[in-house]
């Protein structure tokens, strides 16, 4: 079970707190199930509507775990996502993994949560 390509296509980093909704943080997270008994070595694409790709970014998702990465951490920081931007993601494994997209948007007083897998090529 699983791909080595995987795409993202409607990334979107919501901001953090809507008002005094101080309980809900908003976020987006990219989840990693690698189910084999290596560690699966990645390679993330960000892609703009207005501006050149970011390529190459690194991430390692050990052996039969699940890793988790939320698109305001460091990781991404070479991407320069900023809030509220629209972009796409492609990401490259050298072994098959699931790739899932999760989003907290607190943009509006009842706030969505969207979880959907990447696309698999």
């Amino acid at each position: 079970m699983g791909k080595r390509e995987w795409s993202i296509v409607d990334g979107y980093r919501p901001p953090l707190n809507k008002g005094d909704a101080s309980d809900y943080r908003g976020h987006e997270c990219i989840l990693i199930l690698n189910r084999t008994e290596q560690d699966a070595h990645c390679l993330i694409d960000i892609y703009f509507e207005d501006k050149p790709p970011v390529k190459g970014i690194r991430f390692t998702a050990p052996a039969e775990r699940i890793s988790t990465f939320y698109t305001h951490e460091e990781l991404l920081a070479p991407a320069g996502l900023e809030l509220q931007q629209q972009y796409s993601m492609h990401i490259s494994s050298d072994v098959d993994v699931v790739v899932q997209y999760g989003r907290m948007d607190v943009n509006q007083d009842n706030l969505a949560y969207m979880v959907t897998l990447g696309c698999p090529e």
